[in-house]
C-alpha cells in the first residue's frame, strides 16, 4: 500500500516536470528494507530516462519535502535534455560520469556515527577509459541535521559536488580496480550562516573556463556537438556562483565565439572554435590525471627512513 501511494504521488509530481514515470521495480537498501525504483523519461522524448530510488515509506506529499521533490524533477527534466545527462566536469577538467548509487543513505555498520551512500564515478574522454573510482560518500550527525531527509532528490546534488571537489584535492584515484574511496561530508561545506552549501571559492574567468571545458567536454566529445544545459544550479552551487552568473560567463563566450546557443538560450553547443582547443584540454586532462596518482615516498623505498 505504502508504495502504491508513493507512486501515485510521484506520477503527478513527475507530470508537472515535464516527466512520466515509465517503469518501477522493487528494490532493496543497503542496509535493509525496501525500496522502489522509478525510471523517469521525458515527456516529450521517450529515449530520455533516469532512475530515481526511493524508500518505500518516503512521504513524498509531506509539505515540508514536496517542494524539495518539485524542484528536484524540474531541475532532472531540463538535465535530462543533454546528450549524457549522467556526466560533469570538475574545475580541474576532468570529465566524469556518476552511476550505481545505491540510495538512501544507510547507516555505518563499523560502528562510526555516520551515514554512507555508495557510488561509482568514471573518466569519460571519449575514449573507452576503464579509470573509475568506487565511492563511500559519509555524511556525518551534525551534516545530517541539515538535510531535509536521507533520500536521493535531497543528497545527490551536493554530493556529486562533493565528489566533484574531493576529485579537484587530489583525494581521489581513479584506477582500473580498487576497492571503495572515502569522500567525507561534514559541515565545512555547509555555511549555517547563508543557508548553503559552499564547495568552492570561484573568480569570473575561473566560472568561464570551466563552462568552457563543459561545453567542450560534454557537448563536443561526448555528445556530437548536441548543445548541454550550460546554467545548471548543481554547477551554481559547485562553482558558489548564482546562475545568473553563469549565464553572465555563457553569454561572454558566445560573444567570443566559443559556444552556439540554441533556441533555448540556457542550452548551448561547442564550436568548431572550441573544438580547436583540443590539443590544450587533452593536455589539461593528463596533467590532472597525473596529479591524483599516489606519489610514492622513494626514500622509503630504499630504507632510508626511521620507523
Amino acid at each position: 500500500m505504502m508504495s502504491e501511494v508513493l507512486a501515485i504521488q510521484l506520477e503527478s509530481a513527475a507530470k508537472a516536470a515535464g516527466l512520466v514515470v515509465a517503469a518501477s521495480e522493487p528494490g532493496e537498501k543497503y542496509s535493509g528494507g525496501a525500496t522502489t525504483k522509478f525510471t523517469l523519461a521525458l515527456a516529450a522524448d521517450a529515449n530520455k530516462t533516469m532512475l530515481l530510488e526511493l524508500s518505500e515509506a518516503f512521504e513524498l506529499g509531506r509539505p515540508d519535502l514536496k517542494d524539495g521533490v518539485k524542484a528536484y524533477l524540474a531541475e532532472s527534466a531540463r538535465r535530462l535534455k543533454n546528450p549524457r545527462p549522467d556526466c560533469y566536469v570538475t574545475l580541474h577538467g576532468l570529465p566524469l560520469s556518476f552511476g550505481k548509487f545505491g540510495w538512501p543513505f544507510h547507516e555505518s555498520t563499523s560502528g562510526a556515527d555516520t551515514s554512507l551512500v555508495h557510488g561509482e564515478v568514471r573518466l569519460e574522454d571519449g575514449n573507452e577509459s576503464v579509470l573509475h573510482a568506487k565511492i563511500a560518500a559519509s555524511m556525518t550527525v551534525t551534516f545530517r541535521d541539515v538535510v531535509p531527509a536521507p533520500e536521493q532528490p535531497f543528497a545527490e546534488g551536493f554530493i556529486y559536488n562533493a565528489v566533484r571537489k574531493t576529485m579537484d584535492q587530489g583525494q581521489l584515484e581513479l584506477v582500473k580496480s580498487g576497492n571503495r574511496q572515502p569522500v567525507p561530508l561534514t559541515t565545512r561545506y555547509y555555511s549555517a550562516k547563508q543557508k548553503k552549501f559552499i564547495f568552492n571559492d570561484t573568480t569570473a574567468d575561473q566560472r568561464k573556463t570551466f563552462l568552457a571545458a563543459k561545453a567542450y567536454w560534454l557537448s563536443g566529445v561526448l555528445g556530437a556537438g548536441e548543445p548541454v544545459w550550460m546554467v545548471d544550479p548543481r554547477d551554481a552551487q559547485y562553482l558558489d556562483a548564482t546562475v545568473d552568473e553563469l549565464r553572465g560567463a555563457v553569454k561572454t563566450l558566445t560573444e567570443e565565439g566559443l559556444l552556439q546557443p540554441a533556441a533555448d538560450t540556457e542550452y548551448a553547443g561547442a564550436t568548431p572554435k572550441l573544438m580547436d582547443r583540443r590539443h590544450a584540454y587533452q593536455a589539461q586532462l593528463a596533467r590532472t590525471l597525473e596529479s591524483i596518482k599516489p606519489a610514492f615516498n622513494e626514500e622509503m623505498r630504499a630504507g632510508m627512513t626511521n620507523m
